[in-house]
């Protein structure tokens, strides 16, 4: 059977829909794969049963022209079909899945910069659909580029609802069927991949969390049944180019599952998508031997960049000279007035944090734990934001985006964290100091501008006369000031 020709765009989605057995278990008894080709490149991604008899198979082609394919299945009606479409340029905005570029950045496919800048929405596709739309709005309403969100449910602190529909299907006894999937629960899913990929936003997929209890054992389901549903979900988002993964949050706190569970999960990623999306792993904050937290050897090739919990947002060049992988600080603790630790503190201390860690080359993701009085908390469910570090994120965001694209970490000079390119551009901060002046060791040969950033009011001010060789910078006295010198000539 020739299926007829069509057209994607590059880094799109082709899905080819196919009527199959829906007797038995097709999700476990009807392995469907295909090939594609282009030139001599060869591409293999697995089909997923969509319920009602419908099989699907999605790709993501990466280079323009003509692309073939076949399906292989050991069920006859899924077998043997053939056929071909033509992968058409990117349209605006679309620049390609993201990959990691060096050990501080990483990059779209295409080549365009790709600065995380994220926050953090838990469960907010558990929620209503209103709440999910009030979410969207937020975020096309703020700077951030990046969601942390997961796909199991949570049952947790501020959260319990329960969801409309889960990943598995419920059997009549209200427990689930692990063996089957929901397909309802999958759409809604892969909406709202699609909703974030509209407004820019990578999509980071949490696989795993602690933040069940038993409720629906969702955290302690066994091996084959964890590794089923990793390849289900491969199988049916992979396709998406604004996914990455994120194995679990807080993995050291899924006591049931032991590091070779979680290097087999990693694997299973790893070969079982295609296009090599990011894939990352959570730590928790619980005090181990020597007082240091317990992070995954994110040495492991499997591995493409780290995901942080800590509080110390001036460790990153320690993780670096160990790892030598870009590093995003996910949980630095939240904006907001919760009682917990990690919930409570100040917008000042938020913006300052992502300061800190981008001037070490390093990135930060915001989250907000305000009190609500119905408990609709952006970290956990979404809604609204009420702080005063988002706009000011966003601030920042706009000057790393004017940053040239080779900049890095310049250890040891003037005793200040910087990043930028020798003698070219410079971007440093000061945060809880406040110095009067500095004396900045510039080249004699050339001549540079600076500007004075306070980054809380969000101006920029720039010096009216250059640089040349050791020059006296007058600064303002006061907390929370970077300074950018760039070359002019």
């Amino acid at each position: 059977m020739n299926m007829v020709n069509e057209q994607v765009e590059q880094w799109g989605v082709f899905e080819l829909s196919l009527e199959g057995p829906d007797q038995g278990n097709p999700y476990r008894d009807c392995p469907l794969q295909a090939a594609f080709r282009f030139g001599g490149r060869e591409v293999k991604t697995a089909g997923f049963y969509d319920g009602g008899g419908t099989y699907r198979i999605r790709f993501m082609p990466d280079r323009q022209g003509e692309w073939r394919f076949e399906t292989s299945s050991p069920v006859p009606e899924l077998d043997g079909i053939s056929g071909s479409f033509v992968c058409t340029p990117p349209s605006a905005g679309n620049h390609g899945p993201v990959r990691v570029m060096d050990e501080y950045r990483f990059a779209h496919e295409d080549g365009t910069v790709f600065h995380p800048f994220g926050t953090t929405c838990y469960a907010w596709i558990h929620l209503n659909q209103g709440m999910q739309e009030k979410t969207l709005q937020t975020l096309a309403d703020n700077g951030f580029n990046k969601l942390r969100m997961c796909v199991f449910p949570k049952h947790y602190a501020f959260n319990s609802e329960e969801p409309d529909s889960f990943p598995f299907a419920r059997r009549e006894d209200d427990g689930f069927d692990h063996t089957r999937f929901d397909p309802a629960f999958f759409a809604k899913l892969e909406r709202r991949i699609l909703d974030l990929q509209k407004l820019g936003i990578e999509a980071d997929l949490i696989l795993f969390h602690p933040y069940d209890k038993g409720h629906w054992g969702f955290d302690r389901m066994d091996a084959e049944v964890d590794d089923s549903y990793l390849s289900y979900v491969l199988a049916r988002l992979s396709a998406f180019r604004n996914v990455w993964w994120s194995l679990a949050n807080e993995y050291d706190f899924m006591e049931e599952k032991k590091p070779a569970d979680w290097d087999r999960l990693f694997r299973i990623v790893q070969e079982e998508d295609p296009y090599g999306h990011p894939r990352s792993i959570h730590n928790g904050t619980r005090m181990y031997d020597h007082g240091s937290v317990r992070f995954y050897d994110h040495a492991k090739p499997w591995v493409t960049h780290l995901s942080v919990q800590h509080w110390d947002v001036t460790l990153p060049p320690i993780w670096r000279r160990e790892y030598h992988k870009p590093i995003v600080i996910d949980e630095c603790c939240y904006e907001g007035n919760l009682p917990q630790r990690w919930g409570n503190i100040t917008a000042e201390e938020m913006t300052r944090r992502f300061w800190e860690s981008i001037v070490r080359g390093a990135y930060c993701t915001h989250g907000e734990t305000y009190t609500h009085p119905d408990n609709e908390i952006w970290w956990a469910k979404g809604g609204r934001l009420y702080g005063q570090s988002p706009e000011r994120i966003a601030f920042l965001k706009s000057i790393l985006e004017e940053a040239p694209a080779g900049y890095k970490p310049i250890p040891g000079i003037y005793d200040v964290p910087t990043i930028g390119v020798e003698d070219e551009y410079y971007l440093q901060y000061f945060g809880v100091h406040r110095p009067s002046y500095r004396e900045i060791p510039l080249p004699e040969d050339a001549e540079f501008t600076a500007e004075i950033i306070d980054t809380w009011e969000m101006t920029i001010t720039k010096l009216d006369h250059t640089l040349r060789g050791r020059s006296r910078l007058q600064l303002p006295d006061q907390l929370y000031t970077a300074v950018r010198i760039q070359r002019v000539r």
